[in-house]
């Protein structure tokens, strides 16, 4: 089982790295064109994703939520504003994010997968967390002694994002990024092959033409392989898992087969 997941975020890297930017204008014009990118070729493949949206996103692309459910994927919540999150973002981003999609929203992805209370994802009524990288990285994703694979805590499901299964090298954007595509997909199939299921997540910004714009003085490990590249190397990625018999499923279906397995396994 793959769970494809993509953070749809109005653009704000470039403010990392000192550029005066935009982003609610410029960000967002970024973000929608990476998503239709994307969604292209999910469309192309047949396969279904998740879609973790900031509430700036889907309050000014509703359109583009309206595509991603009207193509049978799930939305879920990344928070309000991506560049400044709050501890009332796990309760305002479901309220907003629900209210544009007109759909109950089951699962949270803080931003740049910083910690969030475990008792707010449960008090707002989430079914799964996703904020977790348990990678072996200096910084924020350094979580050595967190689970590598989904568990429970507080009655909440924790989704962590897949890494490998001894040194637990991160399966994420920038190893599609940055890796020789042969090494990256061996160490996928190596790893769904160890834990039965793959999560790995991107950016829409990943697949507009970074390179184009040196204004926004993007490193080169972002620009590397962006835009149109990144979007040959995603759906290479996909065929390759197609043509072994993977299948693409939602975190919110992949929380619902783990609870029937459990129900099954306890009659």
């Amino acid at each position: 089982m793959v769970l494809l997941s993509f953070d749809t975020e109005e653009f704000d890297v470039p403010r990392e790295h000192g550029v005066t930017y935009d982003t609610l204008r410029e960000g967002m014009e970024v973000s929608v064109a990476g998503t239709q990118r994307i969604l292209d070729v999910l469309q192309m493949n047949g396969v279904c994703a998740t879609f973790f949206c900031t509430a700036n996103f889907a309050e000014h692309a509703p359109d583009v939520i309206q595509r991603i459910l009207d193509e049978g994927h799930e939305v879920a919540c990344h928070g309000v504003d991506h560049w400044q999150p709050q501890a009332s973002d796990v309760f305002r981003s479901k309220e907003i994010v629900e209210r544009v999609a007109g759909k109950t929203v089951y699962g949270y992805r803080q931003p740049r997968m910083f910690p969030v209370s475990d008792e707010a994802i449960r008090e707002a009524g989430y079914a799964y967390n996703s904020s977790l990288n348990p990678a072996f990285i200096p910084g924020r994703y350094m979580h050595l002694t967190a689970p590598r694979t989904w568990f429970r805590k507080d009655g909440v499901m924790q989704i962590p994002a897949s890494v490998t299964p001894l040194l637990r090298f991160p399966l994420f954007w920038l190893s599609l990024h940055n890796l020789p595509e042969g090494l990256y997909h061996w160490m996928v199939r190596r790893t769904l092959k160890h834990d039965g299921y793959l999560v790995t997540y991107f950016h829409p910004w990943e697949f507009y033409e970074l390179r184009e714009h040196p204004e926004l003085r993007m490193p080169f490990i972002i620009r590397n392989h962006s835009g149109q590249e990144l979007c040959d190397r995603l759906d290479r990625l996909i065929l390759m898992l197609k043509a072994e018999g993977h299948s693409f499923i939602t975190f919110k279906e992949f929380v619902e087969k783990v609870k029937n397995e459990r129900v099954k396994s306890e009659k």
